[in-house]
């Protein structure tokens, strides 16, 4: 149900000016989503720092990226829904406080366990926050140039977060690992005062939420398949406790669509799935940010281990796609309003692709300006599409299950990249070798480069096939119109 504040808000956002209110709602909206792809990428910088201080193994430092993604990926889903049903704003303001609180404490502890423990919980807030913080606005700003111009702002803070990562960590590191679990504390005490004045407030919903049984089976599912898919390259793809788990999730899954079609008020409607146009932007967004986590991962590896690059050097040289994805935010929504998301996906995921093909020429001495930097720009161009994702995954959809739909395309980009990567790590550990030697490593990493310009590739294609029957029907009608024969056997 929507409540006459959030109706007044959508009726003001209809206007061409928006009032200070909805402005500074929509910033701390954006705020906190750059702080939840900042705590993504931010930390890989710092593990080299963590591990040495604190006496960690390789293994554990891995967990401190695995545990976030395991409860940001794990819980996105129900994130998303519950918002729909408790009320997005409460859902909201709970949640931020408690990823500041994970975020200070994690800046305080000294031990691996405890730390990988602040990590989940902070991913568990930012898997509430993100699909609340997307169906605020979706419901706050009406459909058509008003939220196509809102949402391009917000999911370029997204993707900002996530290219801006490097840069940061670099920073922070300089300064001491804890400053990348303390920064994004005073960042989100003060968006939560701020959502406090800015957020409008909203009414649960008065029908649905008694799915318990669901909420359990798909919590625990999606926990048990990040879970899998994170630990599977250390224990082995075809390792009984692998393929026991994949078993294990098919079943709860099963069990998850069984309780849901019987179900009074399930909490997925079933029915969302069968939506065209959710279901091409989550495969578009498996694509893009499974080829870019993948990407960039190797290239910290490489530049970092290899050549010895520093943390600042390395995020120096990868900002230019932090640069692109911000600039976006000027003119992406009006690139949707004049030709619509599809084109623009397809476009800049051919363009993504293009930039890590280009990439495959890396070498142990790489030039900068002719060799880096064009992949790199092509690379970032290729985040300008991410807003019409968004945009193309919320189109249509009722306000009740904005949230829903929310979760959906996030749950696709947090387990689809969980996915993409784990299988990028085994392809290069199955190729590791004693030799650390520039050359060696370079072999070794390669595959890896290849396997993540090959996902571009398979993206860039699938959205390119979405225009195949359009165009058809397009060829169709002006042969028609030309020829009234063909009209006639039409």
């Amino acid at each position: 149900m929507t409540s006459p504040a959030t109706l007044s808000a959508a009726t003001a956002a209809d206007h061409t000016r928006w009032s200070a209110r909805l402005w500074g709602m929509l910033i701390t909206l954006c705020i906190v989503l750059f702080l939840d792809g900042l705590d993504v990428s931010m930390i890989g910088v710092a593990l080299p720092s963590i591990g040495t201080e604190l006496g960690l193994t390789t293994s554990t430092l891995q967990w401190l990226v695995s545990g976030y993604v395991l409860g940001y990926g794990g819980l996105l889903l129900l994130g998303g829904r519950t918002a729909d049903l408790l009320g997005r704003r409460k859902v909201f303001l709970i949640a931020l406080a408690v990823f500041a609180v994970a975020s200070l404490a994690g800046g305080l502890v000294s031990s691996g366990p405890l730390l990988i423990l602040t990590r989940f919980v902070k991913g568990l807030a930012a898997a509430f926050t993100a699909p609340t913080g997307l169906s605020i606005i979706t419901t706050n700003f009406a459909e058509g140039p008003a939220r196509n111009r809102a949402l391009s702002i917000y999911t370029v803070f997204g993707a900002g977060g996530y290219s801006m990562g490097l840069l940061f960590g670099g920073l922070m590191t300089g300064v001491g690992w804890r400053w990348t679990f303390l920064l994004p504390v005073p960042i989100a005490l003060a968006a939560l005062v701020a959502a406090l004045f800015l957020v409008p407030r909203d009414e649960a919903a008065e029908e649905g939420g008694h799915d318990i049984l669901g909420a359990i089976l798909s919590t625990a599912g999606m926990l048990l398949l990040v879970y899998t898919v994170v630990t599977a390259p250390q224990v082995g793809w075809v390792s009984a406790r692998t393929l026991g788990s994949f078993a294990l999730v098919i079943a709860l899954f099963v069990g998850f669509l069984a309780v849901e079609r019987r179900v009074r008020y399930p909490l997925v409607r079933l029915g969302i799935l069968r939506k065209s146009s959710l279901v091409r932007a989550s495969l578009a967004i498996i694509a893009v940010g499974g080829s870019y986590f993948s990407w960039q991962f190797i290239s910290t590896l490489y530049f970092q281990d290899a050549l010895g690059w520093s943390p600042l050097h390395l995020a120096l040289a990868l900002l230019p796609v932090g640069l692109l994805v911000v600039g976006s935010a000027f003119f992406s929504d009006r690139l949707v309003d004049r030709f619509g998301t599809g084109p623009i996906i397809a476009i800049t995921m051919v363009v993504m692709a293009v930039g890590y093909l280009m990439f495959l020429r890396l070498d142990t001495a790489p030039s900068y300006l002719t060799m880096l930097l064009p992949a790199v720009l092509l690379i970032g161009i290729g985040w300008i599409g991410f807003p019409a994702i968004n945009i193309q995954a919320t189109s249509g959809i009722e306000d009740d299950e904005q949230g829903l739909a929310a979760g959906v395309l996030q749950t696709s980009m947090q387990v689809g990249a969980a996915i993409v990567l784990a299988v990028t790590t085994a392809i290069v550990t199955s190729g590791a070798h004693t030799d650390t030697s520039p050359g060696a490593m370079l072999d070794t990493y390669r595959p890896g480069l290849e396997f993540a310009a090959g996902v571009s590739i398979v993206g860039a294609l699938v959205a390119l096939l979405a225009f195949v029957p359009k165009f058809r029907r397009q060829e169709k009608s002006q042969q028609a119109a030309t020829d009234p024969a063909l009209e006639l056997v039409g």
